[in-house]
C-alpha cells in the first residue's frame, strides 16, 4: 500500500501539491520540500486542505493570513479541521476581536462565532 499523502502549498505560485508526510532527519529537522515551479519552500498545510482556485486572489490572501498565524488544516479524529474563515471580512472581524480581547490570533481565527 502506498504511503499516505498530505498537502503542501506554495503561496507565491498559488499552487498546492500532495506529497508524502514530512519526516524528521537524525538531527531533528523536518525535511524541506521545494516548489517545482519556483524552487521556493513549500508549507505543510495538512491532509484536510482544499486549495482555492488560482484566480481567487481573496481566497489566497485569506489562506496566507491563516498560514502565517500558524493555522493548519489537519484532520481531527471525527472529521475535518473545523471552522476556517473564507473571506477577508471574516478574517478582519476575528483579528479585531483578538486585538480587543487579547486572545491569540490563531485561536481567534478558528472561532466559528464571535461573542
Amino acid at each position: 500500500m502506498p504511503p499516505a499523502k498530505t498537502s503542501f502549498v506554495c503561496l507565491p505560485c498559488r499552487a498546492s501539491y500532495k506529497q508524502p508526510h514530512p519526516v524528521r532527519t537524525r538531527d531533528g529537522e523536518v525535511d524541506r520540500r521545494v516548489c517545482p515551479r519556483c524552487a521556493g519552500t513549500l508549507i505543510h498545510v495538512g491532509a484536510a486542505f482544499a486549495a482555492p482556485p488560482r484566480r481567487d486572489t481573496e481566497g489566497w490572501r485569506v489562506l496566507s493570513v491563516l498560514l502565517h498565524a500558524g493555522v493548519r488544516f489537519h484532520k481531527s479524529c471525527c472529521g475535518g479541521p473545523g471552522y476556517r474563515p473564507r473571506t477577508l471580512r471574516e478574517v478582519r472581524e476575528r483579528m479585531a476581536y483578538a486585538k480587543r480581547t487579547g486572545e491569540p490570533i490563531a485561536t481567534a481565527l478558528v472561532r466559528p462565532e464571535l461573542p
